[in-house]
């Protein structure tokens, strides 16, 4: 029981990243090749508690990637209503 739900919660949160990838600001990063292999990479973990730690961590770069989108929603629209003024 506890396996297959480790493993919806890792499909699960592999496709909210891949989701997330389309979006990225820098293509020359590559997000989502970056986290096809950190998936593919800790794919052989047997233990638990290893795999608690790797999802932790998927946890953490869809929540950076968030803010970041977030981010930069928020600084598009400060341009937009208050643009710089050019009165020098």
């Amino acid at each position: 029981m506890a396996c297959s739900s480790t493993r919806l919660r890792a499909l699960r949160l592999y496709k909210e990243l891949q989701y997330l990838g389309r979006e990225y600001p820098d293509p020359a990063y590559n997000f989502n090749g970056r986290i096809r292999r950190m998936f593919e990479k800790n794919k052989t973990l047997t233990n638990p508690d290893d795999i608690e730690k790797a999802l932790k961590m998927g946890e953490y770069i869809k929540n950076e990637t968030l803010a970041l989108y977030s981010l930069r929603k928020y600084r598009h629209l400060k341009r937009h209503y208050y643009p710089a003024s050019d009165e020098s």
